[in-house]
């Protein structure tokens, strides 16, 4: 199915496997670009020698494009951005709006550049600075994610810019695509769908706790960073929503101390981290050191299984999925259902006019 993203990407089928810390690593990005899709590897839980490592993994198991998701406002984006041109990744894509230089110097060399966004004004805002393509994430969407829906912010988004939209928050199948398509999208990014697979390497336990879960078990709360962030509940949750100010900051320090080990940050770098993702938000110095270590917190579930101890970062269509297939058998499905569709719809073109 061409659409003018699998264009610009040079992938077979307009689907994004998107860039989860602690998910998104070789082993999944690979196995979604062997199946056609455009498979994102997340960098922001990474050193720069460990996202070396890690591509030059990923280029090691297929030849298919594929994508690095950065932190544009992470201290050493530059060097990351670097590190992308020089190994010859595909595409460069990112969760906050990069600088107009930084588009620039990746565009120069030949990167295609997609930031993610959740608002109608920051995609205007990147496009007018030379952004390739644009992931637009409604509230139904897993991690931090706003308040309106996909059906009402994609349309907007679409209308507004003249490059390639590619919808993302609550799609699963060909039909969540198809309806994309509808809009005017030019296909369609999934997180917690291709969490669910086969080739993801989070734990056993932890796909079986999003298995379990219903719709109404996957919640927005501000108690883990001060922003909003779509997650399924958990015990850590129900404590941080229970724990008064002393608590928090205790909890908040000990998994800051954990985070500065595994990443060799000092403390210095985690609150200023922290205060870049506060922006103007009023945070208390717990969630301030939270929003600085939540990566820690998805460390504990997506990798070490500790559903009790972590945060499991997750949209709505958690509560209706119900299988683990491979990312071959998931996207050969999801097109297979948006072909069935659209002839479904072809046929109504075959109906005489009422009347």
């Amino acid at each position: 199915m061409e659409t003018a993203f699998t264009r610009l990407v040079g992938v077979a089928h307009p689907l994004v496997q998107t860039g989860m810390g602690w998910v998104a690593g070789p082993r999944l990005v690979s196995a979604t670009a062997n199946a056609g899709a455009l498979g994102i590897l997340a960098s922001a839980t990474m050193t720069l020698d460990q996202l070396r490592a890690a591509v030059r993994e990923v280029k090691s198991r297929t030849q298919a494009p594929f994508g690095v998701n950065l932190r544009a406002d992470a201290g050493d984006a530059a060097e990351r951005a670097q590190l992308i041109v020089d190994e010859g990744v595909r595409v460069a894509s990112f969760a906050l709006a990069p600088s107009r230089e930084l588009i620039a110097r990746l565009k120069d060399a030949g990167v295609v550049v997609i930031p993610s966004i959740g608002a109608r004004r920051h995609a205007e805002k990147v496009a007018a600075w030379g952004a390739d393509a644009v992931i637009v994430q409604g509230g139904e969407g897993g991690g931090h994610t706003g308040d309106v829906a996909t059906t009402v912010l994609l349309p907007q988004v679409v209308d507004a810019v003249d490059i390639p939209v590619v919808a993302a928050g609550g799609f699963r199948d060909g039909r969540g695509l198809v309806a994309a398509l509808a809009y005017g999208a030019s296909g369609i990014a999934m997180g917690t769908r291709f969490l669910l697979t086969s080739d993801s390497t989070v734990p056993d336990a932890v796909k079986a706790r999003y298995l379990a879960a219903g719709v109404k078990d996957v919640t927005v709360t501000t108690a883990v960073d001060g922003l909003p962030h779509r997650m399924l509940r958990s015990e850590l949750v129900d404590s941080l929503e229970r724990a008064g100010r002393a608590g928090a900051l205790l909890r908040a320090v000990r998994h800051a101390a954990g985070f500065r080990r595994l990443s060799g940050l000092s403390w210095r770098q985690m609150v200023r981290d922290g205060l870049a993702m506060k922006g103007g938000k009023d945070l208390s110095w717990s969630q301030v050191l939270l929003a600085a270590n939540t990566p820690m917190l998805l460390k504990a579930s997506m990798v070490e299984g500790r559903t009790d101890l972590g945060v499991m970062a997750s949209g709505q269509v958690a509560g209706v999925i119900e299988d683990l297939p491979s990312c071959a058998e998931l996207v050969a499905r999801v097109m297979a259902e948006a072909h069935s569709a659209l002839d479904h719809l072809q046929s109504f073109a075959a109906l005489p006019p009422a009347g």
